[in-house]
C-alpha cells in the first residue's frame, strides 16, 4: 500500500452524486473542499477489515472494490461491487466497528475522507445529505436484488442480472464505450458473489456467450 502524492477524486465524487440529484455551485464547493488522503493498493488488498472502528470513509478512484464476509468455513461472500466514484462503507459513518470487510479485487486507489468531514458538509449542505442518503438507499436497493438472486433466481438469472446491473452502472458514470465496459473480475470472484462454483459460472457464461 502507497500514498500517492496528488489527492485527485473530488470530480469523481461529484459526477457519482450528480447522477444521484443536482448540486448546487455552493455544494460542489463544499464537496471540493473535503480532505482526501489518497492510497493504492495491489489486487486482494483489504481497505477495511471487519471489526476495524474505521474514522474514514472510502471513495474509490481507480480499480475494483468489493465488500464481504468470511464464514466459519473460510469461504467468501462478496455482498457488492464498487466502481470509481463509489462510496462502499457510507454506513462506517454511523456505525462503531464495521460488521464487513472492504477490498480490492485489482490494483486500486482509494481516498479516505475523514468521518468529521463528511458530518460537517452535510451539516452545512442539504443537499449533500441528500445526496449522500439517497446513494445509501440505491446501494439497499441493489443489494436487495442480490439477496432476491441468491435466493430464487437460476444461476442464469444471477449472472445476466449482475451483468447488466453493472453495465448501467458503468454507463451512468460514463465508464462504457458502445454500450460496453469492461469487468475486471475473475469467474472464481463472480462465483463468491452468487453462490455458484467457478465451474457453474463458466457453463452460463460459456451459454450467454453462444447466445450473443
Amino acid at each position: 500500500m502507497n500514498e500517492a502524492r496528488t489527492p485527485p477524486g473530488h470530480d469523481q465524487l461529484i459526477r457519482k452524486l450528480e447522477c444521484i440529484i443536482d448540486l448546487s455551485d455552493e455544494e460542489k464547493e463544499v464537496l471540493r473542499g473535503l480532505p482526501l488522503t489518497v492510497r493504492s493498493f495491489g489486487a486482494d488488498q483489504d481497505i477495511v477489515r471487519e471489526g476495524d472502528r474505521s474514522s474514514t470513509c472510502t471513495l474509490v478512484l481507480s480499480g475494483f472494490v468489493c465488500r464481504y464476509k468470511v464464514v466459519p468455513d473460510g469461504k467468501r461472500q462478496i455482498m457488492g461491487f464498487y466502481l470509481p466514484g463509489d462510496i462502499p462503507d457510507l454506513q462506517s459513518l454511523h456505525l462503531q466497528f464495521m460488521d464487513h470487510s472492504l477490498g480490492t479485487l485489482v490494483p486500486s486507489t482509494i481516498a479516505q475522507i475523514p468521518h468529521e468531514s463528511v458530518h460537517a458538509a452535510a451539516r452545512s449542505c442539504p443537499g449533500i445529505t441528500a445526496a449522500l442518503w439517497r446513494d445509501t438507499l440505491i446501494d439497499a436497493a441493489i443489494f436487495r436484488e442480490w439477496m432476491i438472486g441468491l435466493g430464487r433466481r437460476s444461476a442464469r438469472g444471477r449472472i445476466a442480472h449482475l451483468l447488466c446491473e453493472l453495465q448501467v452502472r458503468f454507463r451512468a458514470l460514463g465508464l462504457t464505450s458502445d454500450g460496453t465496459y469492461e469487468l475486471p473480475i475473475t469467474q472464481a470472484e463472480l462465483g463468491d458473489a452468487l453462490g455458484l462454483s467457478t465451474v457453474h459460472v463458466n457453463r452460463v457464461l460459456q451459454e450467454l456467450r453462444a447466445e450473443n
